[in-house]
């Protein structure tokens, strides 16, 4: 029950808990960092709740009173089982922080003072019992994280001199050869050697079909191979796997503070406030001791204090496990009352793996000189439209070169030196930027016009067309039977934009924009008072992830637009985006529901026990079953364990 003030930081609060370990209520204010709740599996803290029950049921059956107005049982039982309590509020008192644990004890003392033996230790053996089912509680949330480690296996089979060896995953060097057998979890990321099988990524690349894997595919760690027999050279081990480095987010998120956490904080520490008020104006106006102890007891802050990040705890893990890394409770809590969503259109909406469908030659021009002077161009690029005249020149058997020098503009084009001439790969505008006389050409509707020039004269265009994903559609309707307004931004030609606009039902496209256009009009909306939402996949979308409030990055985009984005989709299916946003906002509602909850069961509590309708006991019961109610509230939010992580659990165990 310790409810951190306004003035507590994360620092502190972790502190408290490492150097507090049995403190009676700690469990269900925080969800501290590694082990500070497993003091609630000890079987110390469940003898301290026997000896406490038995030595209430000594006092009430008077089984040794030696003096007439003490009870020696009920005073040294409340005492004893009673130290953790008293024993962080003295640490509270020295650090001038109100808590619950300060009030419990002032209430316990009130009761011993007055003769309410049987009731000190009635409410001592509550509050104790109550830590325990709390810790786990809270140690389940801190689990269904941890969970995900199981993923990986402890062991693997490794070629060494000749010879397989089973090792210990973590004994694994760069460059070593792994054997991966049907059915078992890859350990690494890395490049198979030999070998052909079928592999289930689900849990990495998000994608639900298993992936065909041959000589020369790329497998992850975490993965499960299906059928045949891989030898995988290992590239990446440990945190450095794309798995590890999800788990990695992941948890760097449960140690973040959101704001509402904050608030819940301060709201916990008001509620301590009042229930003291209340008590002394009960006791000024009624002189009844009993109801004054009744109203300090009835009051609970736990439901909010624990329940708000047990509750973003859970929606972070069950993001997680949909497939949507989120960086941070504080993107969890903007996606939770988000309004707007910004699409980019090549990688998020459509597939990103466009194919060149059409080659228009200026007059005296081959088809195949175009091609190739726009792919030698392109050939160092990333982006999906460079990647794709390269692909279809080397279908064409055209042979691609590198450039010696290789410029990429953004949101315009590329240019680049070979054999002593410039290439220019880009848009119109680049073009035209550049004195290159273009000859004019009505924009295609149904995919993206790349013009080449080389050597200062323009050689034709490449039309460039790109699919939409199957999720686009749904996950846009999804989006906005929400409530949110969904806008399209792209840098392509505004025909192409607006059909895409059409075929999804989006209202609102803004088409030829450069990245920095995106940025600007995003920044606008922010500084509206908007909350906003941009998903993007590519370099030139990483300033726009970064300006809005949530930037949200697709798993298949670049390493660039995943590290400046707020919440990375495992995979490119855009549901997920829209059962994040779906989770964020029952996160919300759950801890809402807690705030009113406990405020309208303290308001109510306080006022039946100041005229005297609540005793001490019922009022501890009370107490203890709406905290519990509520942590239980947010546990809703929790992952459900999978079969596959109780079996590896099981058997972990049977091993053990």
């Amino acid at each position: 029950m310790s409810v951190s003030s306004e003035q507590n930081t994360s620092a502190e609060i972790t502190a408290e808990a490492h150097t507090n370990p049995h403190s009676a209520c700690a469990s269900c204010c925080e969800v501290p960092a590694e082990h500070d709740h497993e003091h609630g599996f000890e079987v110390v803290e469940v003898l301290r709740v026997v000896f406490v029950a038995l030595a209430a049921a000594a006092v009430w059956f008077h089984l040794w009173e030696p003096l007439h107005r003490v009870s020696v049982i009920g005073l040294a039982a409340t005492l004893i089982g009673g130290y953790p309590i008293f024993k962080e509020a003295f640490e509270n008192v020295v650090e001038r922080r109100m808590t619950m644990e300060l009030s419990m004890t002032i209430a316990l003392a009130s009761a011993l003072a007055i003769g309410e033996f049987f009731t000190a230790l009635v409410i001592t053996a509550f509050v104790l019992g109550a830590e325990i089912l709390e810790g786990l509680t809270v140690g389940r949330g801190r689990r269904a994280i941890q969970d995900m480690l199981n993923f990986l296996p402890q062991t693997a089979s490794v070629l060494r001199d000749g010879q397989t060896l089973e090792v210990a995953t973590d004994t694994i060097l760069p460059g070593e050869i792994v054997l991966i057998r049907p059915g078992s979890r890859i350990p690494v990321d890395g490049q198979v050697l030999s070998g052909h099988s079928f592999v289930e990524e689900a849990a990495i690349t998000g994608e639900p079909m298993p992936s065909e894997k041959i000589a020369g595919s790329v497998v992850y760690a975490g993965a499960i191979n299906q059928t045949g027999t891989l030898q995988v050279v290992a590239e990446r081990l440990g945190k450095e796997t794309t798995f590890g480095k999800i788990i990695e987010a992941v948890e760097r998120a449960e140690h973040s503070r959101a704001p509402i956490q904050k608030t819940a904080d301060r709201l916990a520490g008001y509620l301590v406030y009042f229930a003291l008020g209340a008590a002394l104006l009960t006791f000024l106006i009624t002189h009844n001791t009993r109801a004054t102890i009744s109203v300090v007891i009835v009051a609970g802050a736990c439901g909010i204090a624990a329940g708000t990040p047990l509750a973003i705890l859970g929606a972070i893990g069950r993001a997680a496990r949909q497939g949507s890394i989120i960086k941070g409770g504080i993107y969890l809590e903007a996606l939770g009352h988000l309004d707007t969503v910004f699409l980019d259109k090549t990688g998020t909406l459509t597939y990103g793996m466009p194919m060149v469908t059409e080659i228009s030659a200026a007059p005296g021009i081959s088809e195949k000189a175009i091609l190739k002077a726009a792919a030698n161009a392109e050939s160092g690029s990333e982006h999906p439209l460079g990647r794709a005249i390269v692909r279809f020149a080397e279908q064409q058997n055209i042979p691609v070169s590198h450039p010696a020098d290789f410029e990429y503009r953004i949101g315009r084009g590329v240019l680049a030196s070979l054999h002593g001439q410039q290439t220019i790969v880009g848009s119109r505008t680049l073009l035209a930027e550049l004195g290159i006389d273009l000859t004019q050409r009505a924009d295609a509707a149904q995919g993206t016009e790349v013009l080449v020039a080389q050597g200062g004269r323009y050689l034709g265009s490449i039309l460039v067309t790109d699919q939409l994903r199957d999720s686009s559609a749904p996950a846009v309707k999804a989006l906005t039977d929400m409530g949110i307004k969904v806008v399209l931004l792209t840098g392509d030609a505004k025909a192409v934009a607006e059909a895409v606009a059409d075929r999804l039902g989006i209202i609102q496209a803004y088409s030829e924009l450069l990245p920095e256009q995106k940025t600007t009009f995003i920044a606008e909306q922010v500084k509206k008072g908007r909350t906003v939402a941009m998903l993007g996949d590519g370099i030139n979308d990483a300033p726009a992830l970064s300006e809005a409030t949530v930037g949200v990055a697709m798993g298949a985009g670049t390493d660039v637009a995943r590290e400046s984005a707020d919440v990375v989709l495992i995979g490119n299916d855009l549901m997920k985006f829209v059962e994040t946003v779906r989770i964020a906002r029952n996160c919300r509602r759950i801890i809402f529901q807690n705030f009113y909850g406990t405020l309208i069961v303290d308001t109510v509590g306080i006022g039946l026990a100041a005229v005297g309708l609540l005793n001490p006991l019922l009022a501890a019961f009370i107490h203890v079953a709406s905290e519990l109610t509520f942590i239980l509230n947010s546990t809703r939010l929790l992952p459900p364990k999978e079969k596959g992580e109780a079996a590896s659990q099981e058997q972990a165990a049977v091993q053990v």
